[in-house]
């Protein structure tokens, strides 16, 4: 005796609780064009995350203090049931009411649209100083492995400078020396993980031995100096630079 069975399969497939024109953002301000922000997501079914520019805020609704004057675009990313959407929104920032964490004024100044230059605190030339070296890739930055700049040989950029505003963006400019060409740049301040990243161009000495340009750690961010770390630099060694601000 031959039993046949048909399988009984319950197929669900997954369904837009909305479109994207249906997806309601909403952004609130403490004041007139003030830099408090809410940002919030207010359609039920919907989920995602913001990403305000400095950073990523897993959650539907988030509140930020924000440095930049002038019109930013702010994104929620996320999920309609069946498919991934991007939707932006603009807001307007006019004055900086609200203060900020004490590192962004460090990096640019009281000033945040003149901004702040940063330079080596040495050399140019070889002089016994500590202000970029070779350092120990386990997380250390102040053990020494080779003291380049220091001892023989600083980068080609020793003299340069590098410069940090928020006029109307997060702006960095960077100049191999005295006399070069400007590099326009941008750069992002992670101030809860403690991390510096500049974009489209190069921090003083990142171009020899010294890494990348990339997301450096901050191990020392004040008015007067700053030092930052690479723990993979190039020869699988770390690489430490200390900078202060220009005379």
């Amino acid at each position: 005796m031959v039993v046949s069975c048909e399988s009984i399969v319950d197929e669900k497939f997954l369904e837009n609780s909305t479109t994207v024109d249906g997806v309601e953002l909403v952004a609130k301000q403490n004041s007139s064009n003030g830099n408090l922000i809410e940002l919030s997501m207010n359609t039920p079914g919907v989920t995602g995350y913001w990403d305000y520019n400095l950073g990523i805020a897993l959650t539907n609704k988030v509140e930020i203090v924000y440095p930049i004057p002038g019109t930013s675009t702010f994104t929620f990313v996320g999920t309609l049931g069946a498919e991934f959407f991007e939707k932006s929104i603009d807001v307007t920032v006019d004055v900086l009411d609200t203060p900020l964490d004490q590192d962004w004024y460090d990096l640019v100044s009281e000033n945040t649209s003149a901004g702040k230059t940063w330079v080596f605190d040495g050399g140019p030339d070889p002089d016994g100083g500590l202000w970029w070296f070779m350092s120990d890739p386990g997380g250390n930055p102040w053990a020494v492995w080779w003291n380049a700049a220091g001892d023989c040989c600083p980068p080609t950029d020793a003299a340069g400078r590098m410069k940090f505003d928020l006029d109307g963006a997060a702006n960095y400019t960077y100049y191999s020396g005295p006399d070069a060409e400007p590099v326009n740049g941008s750069f992002v301040l992670d101030v809860a993980n403690q991390t510096l990243q500049v974009v489209g161009a190069s921090i003083l000495g990142s171009m020899e031995g010294g890494g990348n340009s990339g997301t450096l750690q901050i191990v020392e961010l004040t008015e007067d100096k700053m030092v930052l770390y690479e723990p993979n630099a190039a020869w699988a060694t770390g690489w430490t630079w200390i900078f202060v601000p220009a005379e």
